[in-house]
């Protein structure tokens, strides 16, 4: 597995499982043509693009170009880095038959192709061993973000005022809040929150 500096945005969770099985970094998904509808998720985005960057990795078909292009014009260009998978035909192992392009998705790619496509992209590898993340599951329970009363309402509050996608998965939260914020600077939003609260 090789670390990857820069976020990447794929386009469905298969994308996201194949990416994730050979590249360490935060990988996020735009649900196919939901970007096109969720605010919430196009902001974090760009948040986590002007922090570490972005790389776009959609599929080689007309729907990962107009996602792709979606993303240029709304995103700062300085921010962004594309991976472009080949125009390979073939179909992926879980479908029954193949895409109405007859392509192979990122999800259908050997790791090579990926991990090349990565680099001609221009995507900053590490070396030596991953990046410990600063953020863990200890400091959203620590917060009372998570395991203690009332932490789901806590953690709807917060994505709301950060302005965040509503109703993350644990993880996904957890993920978006390491990205932007050190454990001091969420702890003051935290506090900020309940202070508001009272």
């Amino acid at each position: 597995m090789v670390s990857v500096r820069e976020a990447i945005v794929v386009e469905g969770r298969y994308d996201k499982n194949t990416l994730s099985q050979i590249v360490d970094a935060p990988i996020f998904v735009t649900d196919g043509f939901g970007i096109f509808k969720n605010k919430a998720l196009l902001a974090l985005l760009r948040r986590v693009a002007e922090k570490r960057g972005l790389i776009v990795f959609t599929d080689a078909d007309g729907a990962g170009l107009v996602i792709r292009n979606y993303l240029k014009g709304t995103i700062d260009s300085r921010y962004l880095k594309h991976a472009y998978t080949p125009a390979i035909l073939g179909k992926e192992r879980r479908k029954a038959a193949p895409g109405r392009e007859g392509k192979l998705g990122v999800e259908g790619m050997d790791p090579e192709i990926l991990l090349a496509a990565l680099r001609r992209a221009g995507a900053t590898f590490r070396e030596g061993p991953a990046e410990k993340r600063g953020l863990t599951k200890g400091d959203l329970m620590g917060l009372g973000l998570s395991g203690a009363r009332n932490s789901a309402g806590k953690r709807r509050a917060l994505e709301k005022k950060l302005g965040l996608p509503e109703n993350l998965s644990s993880n996904a939260l957890l993920q978006a809040l390491d990205l932007l914020f050190s454990r001091e600077e969420l702890a003051e939003q935290v506090l900020s929150l309940e202070m508001k609260d009272d």
